[in-house]
């Protein structure tokens, strides 16, 4: 079954020929190989590019071992390239090339070789893989599938789909298979044997089980406000272990170096200025997320807004949290001072949404409490809130637009309406 991802193999196409390097970024098995290797090069031949002006290279397979020697591969490709028109050189495993940095910035300076490339370990997984060519790379980063992507091969109905997403998430080898004890077995061996495994070798971590407690207790806490002090006073009230911040902190950067998981800071929205402390953490798939806590504590408010978050960077905006400040008197008349948080405060390029994550709004408490920080915005950027319950999209009498969570997750251009 081909699973489509046109969201990114536009991206490809929109940056052929542009003089840099393609380094496709994500989490290990999210489909980067697929999309160079079949879906891109499947449009370059429906373009009439032929096959041998497509230069593939698996540098993981057995038979390919003898060109992961620079002085093998060099020649291999240079002898390939024996006129003026367009070759592309899709590289998988690129990491496994000895001097590939030097390799690649080589190719680069021949006008007419265009360079994909992904890579799998943890090194070459790192978020400044950039810095690898000497800002001649050019970053798509790739998530797990999104949940139109999921929707698009799912033979169900929409709600049946929302409730299989939420548990087992978006990497594609999970949602190929069909039983979900063999995807909950996957999941469990991808996070042991391969991410954290990547990220052990790489950091040479000594105290590996440290390490996936911190991945549990964030696992219980997505959505939740949080910092290394208050992880480190949670190892000593929940695992009954002691562990310092800063070596929490460390851990942290590493699991997002990994892409693992995601932050989104603080902003205060009146004071136009970040907070640095506490921060939310996300994680890149759910399925991953769940495997972490067996399964168990499967909340969907926190699940949801993990996926609109994942959506919205998806989408290209970066993500904060909203904060608020606002004064109030309590019933004796004292002023009291209070922080109001909007989930989402999304912004791109002149583009800023105000969001909040709902998942029913069951009576007017519920309903005054998501549009209250809202209220307090001044600006004219669109204020949005997401439910699941919302039978349609439509704008309130002040302008605040509500929007079903299907209805934002399926159409690219939700947040336009």
């Amino acid at each position: 079954m081909e699973i489509k991802r046109d969201f990114y193999l536009n991206k490809l196409i929109q940056r052929q020929q542009n003089g840099l390097i393609k380094v496709i970024t994500g989490i290990r098995r999210c489909g980067k190989s697929y999309l160079i290797n079949v879906l891109f090069k499947n449009y370059l031949l429906s373009k009439g590019v032929s096959e041998d002006h497509i230069i593939s290279m698996a540098f993981d397979s057995y038979e390919n071992e003898k060109y992961c020697d620079p002085d093998n591969f060099f020649p291999f490709v240079k002898d390939q390239i024996v006129d003026q028109e367009p070759y592309y050189l899709l590289l998988d495993e690129v990491q496994l090339l000895g001097k590939f940095e030097s390799v690649l910035n080589s190719f680069l300076r021949l006008p007419n070789v265009d360079i994909y490339v992904t890579g799998s370990n943890a090194r070459f997984l790192s978020k400044d893989v950039i810095t690898e060519f000497s800002g001649r790379g050019d970053e798509i980063y790739l998530q797990p599938l999104c949940f139109s992507e999921f929707m698009s091969m799912y033979e169900g109905e929409t709600y049946k789909g929302w409730e299989e997403y939420l548990m087992f998430g978006g990497l594609p080898q999970v949602v190929l298979l069909s039983d979900p004890g063999q995807k909950i077995s996957l999941l469990n061996h991808l996070f042991t044997e391969t991410y954290l495994s990547d990220i052990i070798k790489r950091h040479r971590i000594r105290n590996a089980a440290k390490m996936e407690e911190l991945l549990d207790i964030l696992a219980s806490n997505i959505g939740s406000m949080t910092n290394p002090n208050k992880l480190e006073r949670s190892f000593k009230s929940i695992k009954k272990s002691t562990i310092k911040a800063s070596t929490i902190s460390k851990y942290l950067s590493y699991l997002e170096d990994a892409f693992l998981i995601e932050s989104a800071r603080r902003y205060d929205i009146k004071g136009k200025a970040y907070i640095e402390t506490p921060v939310k953490y996300y994680y890149t798939d759910l399925g991953l997320r769940n495997a972490r806590i067996n399964f168990r504590q499967i909340e969907e408010t926190h699940s949801m807004e993990n996926v609109i978050y994942n959506e919205l960077r998806r989408r290209g905006y970066n993500v904060d949290i909203g904060n608020v400040a606002t004064t109030e008197r309590n019933q004796k008349g004292v002023p009291t001072h209070k922080q109001l948080e909007i989930d989402f405060v999304c912004n791109k390029g002149s583009k800023r949404y105000y969001i909040q994550s709902a998942l029913t709004l069951p009576d007017n408490k519920k309903m005054t409490q998501e549009l209250r920080p809202l209220r307090l915005i001044n600006d004219s950027f669109k204020k949005i809130i997401i439910t699941k319950d919302t039978p349609g999209t439509f704008y309130n009498d002040e302008g605040i637009l509500f929007m079903n969570v299907f209805d934002f997750l399926l159409n690219e251009n939700s947040l336009d309406f």
